[in-house]
Order: C-alpha cells, then structure tokens, then sequence
C-alpha cells in the first residue's frame, strides 16, 4: 500500500460538540452557491426526476410536509450521487380560496372589504401579499436541507403557466371534454364558493332524527313515515323512495304522497338506493340539496327545486311563511308546523356526520348551481388502463385497488369556483348568453363578431378555476409547455415523464389522477413512473396531530432542539409503507445521539491521524480485520442500493444506523485501536479508518446532508460531498473469508458480554474462558484475537486445551467448540439464584396484572386504542424480559 502521507491536522479544528445550528445555514448556502442543486439538460448523464408537490403560497411547514421533502431529497441526493442527472423542480400552488381568505383577512383589520376595493385593486393586493409573505414555506424547506433546483422554480399564476391553463381549457372545451351544467355542488355559504371534495371535512355532531307523516293520496289515515337530520329541506322534496323489493310498499310504488306544509304531490318510486332496514324504508328525496338525492331524481326524473339562496336562506320557492330564514331558523319553524298538524312522529337524539368547509368552518350545502365541468370520466380511461399494464405503479401496491374504485366510479368534476384569485375562466358571453371560450378576450371578440355579423360588448365569466385544475398541469406546464421554443422542447423531452411521485394518500384522488388525465391527454404519456404513497404523521399514541388536542409537533422546532439531520432521519427510519408513522419527540432525540455517535468517530479518527494516503487501494490489505471493514461497506452499498430501488426509505436508514452505530463505531473502531499502536499495522489500519469514513459519509449524506458535508473535506473529501459519486460496490474488495472470521469474534465477545449480564458478573470483574473440542481453525482465531478477547470481553485467561470443562462453567457454543465461564470465584451462585427467582417472581406478578386488564371487556371497550396497545406492548416487553431471566435460572441449574 502506499506510503502514508504527512499531515499538518489540528485536533482541536474539529469542535469537540457537533453544533447544527452552527453549520445548517453555512453548508446549505455552499451547496446553491456552488450550483449542486441544479440539473443539467446539456448532459449525458440518464436523468433522474421528482416533481415537488407545490405547497401552498400561504403555506408553512408542517411534520407532513418534513416526511414527504425529506423523502423526496433523499431520492434525489442518491440519484444524484450515483450519476443521475437530477432534476428536482420546486414550486408553490397559489391556493385559490387559502390564499383569498388570508388576504380578506389582513383588509378585515383596515376596515375594508374586497368588494369595496373591487377585483382588480384587490388582486393587486393578493400580488402584493405573495410578494411580501408568499414562499416563507420555501425558507423553511432550506432549514429541512431541501437541494431542489431553485433556478427552475414555479408558480401555478406565472405567466407560462397561466397560459398553459388557458390553452387546456380552450382545447378540452373544443373536444367537448369541457362543459357548463347544472348539477350539485359543495357550497359553502361563508365563502359564496363551490369547493372540492378535498375541502370538506365530515364532523360528528349531535342532532336528532325527526320522523314525520306524509299522508298517502287518496286513502284516508294513511301515512309514509319517512326519518330526516335537516326537516328544512323537506320543502324541496320532489318523490318519495322506497326499496323495490320492500314487500311493506309494493302497492304504494307508482302512487303519490302530499308533501305536508306545501301540498305537493310526490311520487313514491322503487329504487336500490332506499334501504330497507334503515328507517323506514322509506326515503324522502330532495334532488337539488343532497348529492344521493340528486342522482335518484335523475334516474326517476324528479323535479329539482333548489329552495336556498347563496348565504343558505329559504328563496321563493318555499311557502311564504319560510322565506328569508336562515337554514337552521326554518328548521325550528318547520319541526314546530308539522308537529302542530299532528304530522310529527317522534324525534330521537342522533349523532351523526355533517360536511363543513375547511376555510370557513361552516356546515356546506348541497346546492344546485350552473358551474364548469370536466368529463373526469372519459379522461380517466387511459389512466386506468396506464396502471393495469404497469407503466405506472403504486408504491404500496395495495393503492391500485383504491385508486382503480374510484377512477372507474369517477363523477364529473367541477372546476369552477365563485372567487377572484385564481385563473380566470377564458368564457365569455354575447348579449344573448351565446358562450366564447377563447385563450385570449382578442380571439373572443373576433369569434363573437363572427357569429353576430358585427362587433359585440362581451361579458368575460367572473369565476376561476379549481386550483386543482392548474396543479394538474404541473409536471409538464412547469417544463415550458405550451411554448415551442427549442429549450423547452428540450426540457420536455428530456424530463417527461417524471420517476416518482412522492406524495400522501389524501389527494390520491384530488391531485395524482388529474396529473394523470391531463399528462396522458396532452403529452400522450404517463406523468410520473411510480407513485410513492407514504403515510401520516401521527404523534407517538397514534392520534393524528391537530392543535384541539395540542399534540402538533413543530417539525422547525424539532430542527431548532436536535438539528435538520436528526428529524430528517427519524423520519426516514420510521417511514415503513403502509403504515402510519408515530413520532415521539424522543425518537428525534434519539437519532441525535447517532449523530452525536458519527461525530466523536470522526474525531477519534481524526485524532489518530486516519487521513487518506495517496494512492491507498484498500483491496491491498493485509488484516482480517481491515479487509472485513472494506468488505462490509461494499454489502453495505448494495443493500441501500436495493433498499431505495424499492421505496424502502426505512429500510436503507436501519441498515445504516446499525452499520455505523455497531459495525464501525462498536466493534471496529475498538478493535483497530490495539492495531494503531502495532507499527505492522497502524499505517494500514489509518488509511483503511479514514478511507471507510470517507464512504460511510458519502453513503450517510442523502439522509443527514449536514453533518457529513461538514466532515467530508477532512476523510479525502475533493470539493463538495452533495456532488461526489457513492461508493463502488467492488467485487475485488469483497472478502467472504475475512468477514466470516471477524463476524465469529464479534458473536463470541457479544456472548461473553450477554453471560456476564445474565448472570449479574460485576462489570469490573475478570473472567476465565475455558475451551473445548476447538477445530484448528477456531484455536488460530483464538490465538490470533486474544488480546481483544481479553480487552473487550474482560477475560483474563484462556484455556484453549481442556478435556472438560469446569463444573461450575456458565456454557455456551460457538459453532463446534463447546465454551464454558466459571462463576464460581466471581459470583456467589446461590445467591443469585435467589435473586433471579424473586425477578422472576415479581414480573410474573405484573403480567398476571396486565393479562387481567387486557381481558377485562369493560376495559377494552372504553380505553381509547393508543392507550391498549400501549398495555399490550408493555405485557410483551416484560414477557420478554421474563423469558430472559429464566434462561439465566436455567444456566445456574446445573451449576
């Protein structure tokens, strides 16, 4: 091996306590000046590319957001150190109705209203706020060590964008893909808006279910009892259901009932949808303000009578005495009629779910409104199909279902909204109500005057779009598209499709598919390659995080305590697929020791002069000891390399905490130091140390960027670490036979170590270890690694020769030889018999105490989940801790 080289090092450079506060900013304002973060389409390199799920311009950092950017950077820093040429494209989503709200908000404060200001002067505003507060969500991405290429940053209202909606738009309306109807819609009579399915949160209330008389047509006495949570809307009834094989009803089907308080006949028709046991039976409908409704009136054609105004009153179409009250007032008004008209069956105290919008907090409404559509269903065909022959897949798997449920059940979507910031439709309408959808007004006025024979004024639609609409263009629009410009083309050709898709479970529906419908309608081809769904971030009992509660964890607060590496690779450890992750503010913790454990490592080495020699071939050494080192750090490349081929995030962060924390730290670093103070060995022994941190910090890096760029430059690092190449994963250095005989020492001094514990040895005590039908091979092992035996497993003497081995021997085997430590001089046996028997004792007391609990019904039925796993989890831990000490009695038994 080659000489090793003179250094001028300085341990005290190296500060005796990593400080990230310290470094964070530092090394991430190298990396964007240094240009790391940026892709290169000029390249040969294959490309690599994730395009960020935009956060909200109102947005800020929340644990949600931490676990999917960190997973994304992981993704990204690997492929980008493994030869990729990655393309991580950032942005932000300019959040129609959020966005709106806030600024409302900030105008509430000066006593002015956006109406007052009119649309312009208030957009102006909106402009003004993004500028001033917009992208805060992107400074904190930084302090997550987020390497996206801010270079090629977007947003959903930039002009290239906004002309790639519009171009969208025109295209689909032309292709009858886009449409006006009239059809239910989430309203929220706050906000005067439609909003999606994604905004409306299901909140349990309790309520009652009143049971009213319908009198039956034409026969005196008799009634259809039919059961409502909201009596007010019993003004719009237009039918009566029941179900068609519902003996009870069968001669009632295709007669009328008398809608009570308004003297309208209802037919009574046979659908599937009215469930027999529930109720009655029998189901009032009211089409236009409830979405079940809606579509049994369709198939029974119906009438559609919308009796709510826009702030959620009762309109003209209600009887007079009900007109002008607000919702819940009728109810107490229509409750009060009908029970003076003897028509009120009974009430009864019901819990049940009632939709609310997310922004403004109220209950929405079904509401019959003329709004935009897109045909989801003809888009969502290729999708499909896309998926089933495997040019998109989910990661889980179990998605698919999910995802092919919904798409193959998929209604129309509605993709206008009824407020001023967003895109604006590009319809407008002639004097007559004639509809121009048109990408610019210009091209509007010159088809109006084509179809009028003559200039016309144009009314432009005052709605926007669903912010959904634009986010759908994201993976391509973000890449230049509409433009024909030859970088764009470029671009386009270059980075569409994308690799993965990073994303939560909850907009599955609302965001993945519709990425999905507009790229394979417009670019011919599947967005991304995969869909990499993770979970939820819950709080360390499993309960989703909410500030009711006040189990938010901050994940900047988090960063501020323990540092961006250690809440980006507890995060990574614990993002198993498929299973919700469970962050306790100790697990962060926790992975700070580990960083805290790579630190003092590298200043041990440090310290012991490991840099590395120029020239240094490790496939050149000598020792079992260093060629196992070398060896396992090659496993250990292939085993990250399959782990993050297969979205096993966690599986790549276990595997390098165990290597680091136990392999190198442990078990290497303590047996190298003997062989640094051997002349023989100690120059090998340093470059093989500083040459094996040097690849466990290139392999560290994608997880804890941080602290390894800060430690790269001093194991051999050349400029900076974000842009080296991983580690080889090279045959030559592969050393099976060197890595079975250090893997035997590690598993005798961990039994030595085990026995000790078990049977209570004081940790200051020495011990003999006497051996028997050794083979060669384990007496040259034994003869060899002596002295570490000897240091790490405090034995003071060896016997390798013996016939049989002492009667008072605590045995165990290693392979064919029989091992044996006598207890006798450094234990009082007896004693400690006793002493495990009452441990024994004691914790079988405490799981008879945890069976009890766990068995008792009235406990299982009214402890919340969290805390019964909690138990359960507990009554195996000391299981487990009872099945140990009883292993221990039974190595005492024959002594």
């Amino acid at each position: 091996m080659a000489e090793q080289t003179e250094t001028s090092f300085n341990p005290d450079e190296l500060e005796k306590t990593y400080r990230p506060s310290e470094v964070e900013a530092r090394q991430y304002q190298a990396w964007r000046n240094s240009g790391a973060f940026r892709c290169n389409p000029d390249s040969d390199r294959k490309p690599y590319v994730i395009m960020m799920p935009p956060p909200n311009v109102t947005g800020s950092l929340h644990m949600g957001h931490a676990l999917t950017f960190t997973i994304q950077d992981i993704l990204i820093r690997y492929h980008r150190m493994v030869g990729r040429d990655a393309l991580w494209q950032p942005g932000s989503d300019h959040a129609g109705i959020a966005t709106q709200m806030v600024v409302e908000r900030n105008l509430a404060e000066e006593g002015i209203s956006r109406h007052e200001l009119g649309r312009e002067k208030f957009l102006e505003k909106v402009w003004e706020w993004k500028a001033q507060s917009g992208g805060a969500i992107n400074q904190q991405l930084n302090r997550l060590g987020a390497s996206a290429d801010w270079s090629r940053e977007r947003f959903t209202m930039d002009d290239g964008l906004s002309e790639a909606v519009r171009k969208v738009f025109v295209s689909l309306h032309r292709e009858g893909l886009i449409y006006r109807d009239q059809r239910l819609v989430n309203w929220d009579p706050k906000l005067h808006t439609a909003i999606s399915d994604l905004e409306v949160q299901q909140e349990e209330v309790d309520g009652h279910l009143w049971h009213f008389r319908y009198p039956v047509e034409g026969e005196e006495g008799r009634y259809l009892i039919v059961a409502t949570t909201r009596p007010e809307t019993m003004l719009g009834d237009s039918g009566v259901a029941v179900h068609p094989e519902d003996e009870r009803y069968n001669d009632l089907v295709g007669k009328h009932c008398i809608l009570p308080l308004v003297g309208r006949r209802l037919p009574i028709v046979a659908d599937d949808y009215a469930d027999p046991e529930t109720g009655t039976g029998a189901v009032k409908m009211t089409p236009a303000h409830d979405f079940n409704d809606f579509e049994v009136g369709r198939r029974h054609d119906l009438e559609v009578i919308n009796i709510l105004d826009r702030d959620a009153c009762l309109n003209d179409r209600v009887p007079e005495a009900y007109r002008g009250l607000d919702r819940y007032e009728a109810r107490k008004r229509v409750v009060a009629d009908l029970e003076a008209e003897g028509l009120l069956e009974k009430v009864e105290v019901h819990r049940h779910t009632v939709p609310h919008g997310d922004r403004s907090g109220v209950a929405i409404e079904p509401w019959l409104t003329d709004q935009w559509y897109c045909d989801a269903k003809t888009l969502a065909a290729p999708c499909v199909e896309a998926v089933k022959d495997g040019r998109m897949r989910f990661v889980p798997r179990q998605w698919e279902n999910t995802f092919f449920e919904w798409m193959r059940n998929i209604q129309p979507w509605c993709i206008s909204r009824q407020i001023w910031w967003g895109h604006q439709i590009p319809a407008w309408y002639g004097p007559d109500g004639e509809i121009f959808v048109e990408e610019t007004v210009e091209a509007a006025r010159a088809a109006a005057e084509a179809h009028y024979g003559k200039p016309v004024q144009l009314q432009a639609d005052e709605d926007v779009l669903d912010t959904w609409f634009s986010s759908a263009l994201w993976p391509f629009s973000t890449l230049g598209w509409p433009s024909d410009s030859p970088e764009v083309e470029r671009d386009l050709a270059r980075y569409y499709p994308g690799d993965v898709l990073v994303t939560g479970f909850d907009i599955i529906f609302f965001w993945v598919a519709r990425m999905m419908m507009m790229g394979q309608h417009f670019m011919h081809d599947v967005p991304f390659r995969d869909i990499y769904i993770h979970a939820l971030v819950r709080d360390q009992h499993g309960q989703k995080m909410s500030k009711s509660k006040g189990n938010i964890i901050d994940p900047l607060e988090m960063i501020d305590n323990y540092g961006s590496d250690s809440l980006r690779f507890t995060l990574a450890a614990l993002a198993v697929p498929g299973r919700d992750v469970k962050l306790d503010p100790a697990r962060v913790e926790g992975y700070r020791n580990f960083i805290t454990k790579l630190w003092n490592a590298a200043r041990f080495c440090l310290m012991n002069k490991a840099v590395l020699p120029d020239g240094y071939d490790p496939s050149a050494n000598t020792t079992a000891l260093n060629r196992w080192i070398v060896s396992e750090i090659c496993e250990l490349r292939a085993d990250i390399d399959t782990a993050l081929e297969n979205y096993r995030i966690d599986d790549a962060a276990g595997r390098l905490y165990h290597f680091i924390w136990h392999s190198f730290c442990d078990w290497y670093i303590e047996f190298a130091k003997p062989a640094l103070d051997n002349a023989e060995s100690a120059g090998e022994t340093r470059a093989t140390m500083a040459w094996t941190m040097n690849a466990l910090l290139r392999l560290l890096h994608p997880f804890a960027p941080f602290v390894t760029e800060e430690l790269w430059s001093r194991f051999g690092g050349d400029g900076l670490l974000i842009t080296a190449q991983l580690p080889d994963d090279r045959q030559d250095l592969r050393a099976p036979s060197a890595v079975d005989e250090m893997e035997w020492l590690i598993a005798l001094i961990s039994e030595i170590r085990t026995l000790r514990g078990e049977m209570n040895v004081p940790p200051g005590s020495r011990v003999s270890l006497a051996v028997k039908e050794a083979s060669d091979k384990t007496h040259e092992r034994l003869e060899r690694h002596a002295g570490l035996l000897k240091r790490l497993g405090r034995v003071e003497s060896l016997d390798t020769s013996v016939s049989e081995l002492p009667a008072d021997a605590a045995t165990f085997v290693m392979q064919e030889a029989t091992m044996g430590i006598p207890l006798g001089t450094v234990i009082d046996i007896a004693e400690e018999r006793q002493r495990l028997n009452r441990e024994l004792e004691k914790l079988s007391r405490e799981i008879e105490k945890l069976d009890g609990k766990l068995s008792n019904e009235q406990f299982l039925e009214k402890a919340p989940a969290a805390v019964i796993e909690e138990q359960r989890q507990r009554r195996d831990q000391i299981a487990q801790s009872r099945d140990k000490l009883a292993g221990s009695l039974e190595r005492l038994s024959g002594l």
